[in-house]
């Protein structure tokens, strides 16, 4: 195996995605966390985006946590994705979905106005209600076999555990196979081993931090 690290921060879903792979595929590795706010000059030159996952092989990088995922695939015994051509495609659309929910929850954490923070509390019910339509019988996407849309997801759902603690929103009153689906995710060992240890509490204090209709909700919450 090549010398692998990945360049991380603590809130990022999208390393979280690469952590579940490495962790999957028990990958060696090492981390390397960097502050988005205050971006060393190191890390620009190695992220043409300036974005996180970056993962360096042998010092050299790749970006983007899909390309990632599937390199880590690639490289390693086994594979995380179907082996019908068609269902490995279907999964790798709905790959896309999930980063399209990413970034309603960017929206859902940043709306000043209550009716923007409202359009995208009901974009991110509607978008649950339409992965429920695809799931099976579980306990993952597609079965009993855990795939890379599976790591693509349990990052998703994690905002959730953190959202829960705030108020109840609502997202998950109509879908019963993904709330189980959910739950087979957060108790997967290498979803727990992707994030860090005070991942709940680092998410609190950024959401009560933003000049948002949900940073309001997030204090009153606290206060009470």
């Amino acid at each position: 195996m090549p010398t692998l690290k990945l360049i991380s921060h603590h809130l990022c879903p999208y390393v979280q995605r690469a952590r579940i792979v490495l962790e999957e595929k028990a990958v060696p590795h090492t981390l390397a966390f960097i502050d988005l706010a205050d971006k060393p000059d190191w890390f620009l030159a190695v992220s043409p985006l300036g974005k996180v996952p970056v993962l360096l092989v042998e010092e050299q990088p790749l970006f983007e946590s899909a390309v990632i995922a599937e390199y880590l695939n690639e490289i390693t015994p086994g594979s995380m994705h179907p082996a019908d051509p068609f269902e490995k495609a279907r999964q790798r659309s709905w790959i896309a979905f999930a980063s399209s929910i990413l970034d309603n929850i960017a929206g859902f954490y940043n709306a000043v106005a209550q009716e923007a923070w409202e359009r995208q509390r009901q974009a991110l019910t509607d978008k649950f209600q339409q992965l429920e339509t695809v799931l099976g019988t579980g306990p993952f996407f597609s079965g009993a076999n855990f795939s890379l849309v599976d790591a693509a997801y349990a990052p998703v759902f994690r905002y959730f555990e953190v959202f829960e603690r705030i108020a109840h929103f609502g997202f998950f009153d109509t879908t019963p196979r993904l709330t189980a689906w959910r739950t087979a995710l957060a108790e997967r060992a290498s979803v727990k081993a992707a994030a860090v240890p005070d991942y709940h509490e680092r998410l609190l204090t950024f959401l009560a931090g933003r000049r948002s209709h949900l940073a309001a909700l997030t204090r009153a919450s606290e206060a009470a």
